[in-house]
């Protein structure tokens, strides 16, 4: 066990466990390995879910958008609302409005604001843990370093899950929980926001606490924090601290900003804005941290759509790779025992299974764009089949020879 203390408070401990076990035989890792083949057959089936259904969903959110776009309406004011427009698809920009102010009665913060976050820290032992394994003696030793450090943590970390509970005991509780306020009413102009429109609203900041001056004894204000000890410097393990955060200033006043402007695409329902059903599928409702026109919403709309596909096709070829790693993996430990062979086997099977997942992805891919757009998907198939012809054309060469 090793011990040091750091600047803050911040202490840390150490020690080091080693365990022991025979080697296991040929029919236990046959057996390992045959779990293995049922997770990865699991994880390649759900690669041609998540790779062919990304290609429908991709499609029909770049319909909708581009129906939302030639559907929207921009309105001439935010401050009268116009019954023609009722039940429309419309789009407006301005600055945020809440009637009355967030308050948190145990810290009397105030703030004009459609959310206000309190954030509750305690200082605790967090364990850390770093395993090496290696051979020795004909058994198979796992050599385990826990290390104990003391940190301001958010949620309470249950010490008796600890390998040495001993010394590194953390309160079951918080004095104080987290906490998120939102307005009851939020508007732009003479228009309410949806809940869902709400919840984009989500641009936290931290609220300085400068020059406030301390609640009581028993809490120091130090650093934009309320710390529930009178050596803000050397807390203790148990102490809390407490912040405040803030999204979405509503205007009224100068502190500690000027109003959030947003703009906001959705449908008009008298003076409330709600979700827009398209007919190509999607629900439209967009709120932006900006002040932007229809066409650059919906542009950034189309750029998320496209990450997001992209996002998803790494994602299914990825687990396609690693299904297919997994199902062959019996053929690595059937020559485990022979090392030159093993290494050899080892590379081959890693590029047997990147080729093939390349090669099922792009299939999967043209499938989905099949019923949508022929000519995209009979061009992906080809491609598909590139790596299968360079292989046959390399080994017909050494067939001649």
């Amino acid at each position: 066990m090793s011990a040091s203390n750091y600047p803050g408070g911040e202490r840390r401990e150490q020690h080091v466990k080693v365990a022991s076990q025979a080697k296991p035989g040929f029919l236990e890792r046959l057996g390992e390995t045959t779990g293995g083949m049922v997770v990865g057959v699991g994880l390649f089936a759900l690669s041609f879910y998540v790779l062919f259904t990304n290609e429908g969903r991709a499609l029909r959110t770049a319909s909708s958008l581009d129906e939302g776009l030639s559907l929207v309406v921009p309105l001439d004011s935010i401050h009268s609302v116009e019954p023609q427009n009722n039940g429309k698809l419309v789009h407006l920009s301005g600055p945020l409005q809440t009637f009355q102010p967030l308050y948190d009665p145990n810290y009397r913060i105030s703030i004009h604001s459609v959310k206000l976050k309190r954030e509750v820290e305690m200082y605790q032992w967090v364990e850390y843990q770093e395993s090496r394994d290696y051979e020795e003696n004909g058994e198979r030793k796992t050599e385990t370093t826990y290390t104990y450090n003391t940190e301001w943590k958010s949620e309470v970390i249950n010490s008796r899950n600890f390998d040495k509970e001993i010394g590194h005991i953390n309160p079951s509780a918080m004095a104080v929980e987290s906490v998120t306020v939102v307005a009851p009413d939020v508007l732009v102009g003479r228009f309410s926001l949806s809940k869902g429109l709400v919840e984009k609203i989500d641009n936290f900041k931290k609220l300085s606490l400068v020059g406030l001056p301390p609640l009581d004894f028993f809490v120091t204000v130090h650093e934009n924090y309320f710390y529930h000890t009178q050596n803000p410097r050397h807390p203790e393990v148990g102490d809390v601290r407490v912040s405040f955060s803030y999204a979405g200033l509503s205007g009224e006043g100068n502190y500690p900003g000027p109003a959030q402007v947003v703009s906001i695409v959705a449908r008009q329902k008298d003076e409330r804005l709600v979700p827009y059903q398209s007919k190509s599928g999607d629900v439209l409702e967009f709120l932006y941290l900006e002040d932007l026109s229809a066409q650059e919403v919906f542009e950034k709309e189309h750029q998320s759509n496209k990450l997001k596909t992209w996002a998803l096709r790494v994602g299914g070829w990825l687990l396609m790779f690693l299904g297919i790693s997994l199902t062959i993996r019996i053929f690595h430990t059937l020559v485990d025992w022979l090392p030159l062979v093993r290494d050899l086997v080892s590379l081959g099977l890693k590029l047997f299974a990147l080729s093939v997942a390349t090669s099922l992805s792009l299939v999967t891919i043209a499938a989905g764009w099949l019923f949508y757009r022929p000519l995209v998907a009979s061009l992906l198939v080809a491609l598909a089949l590139v790596p299968i012809i360079l292989a046959r054309s390399k080994a017909s060469p050494k067939k001649n020879q």
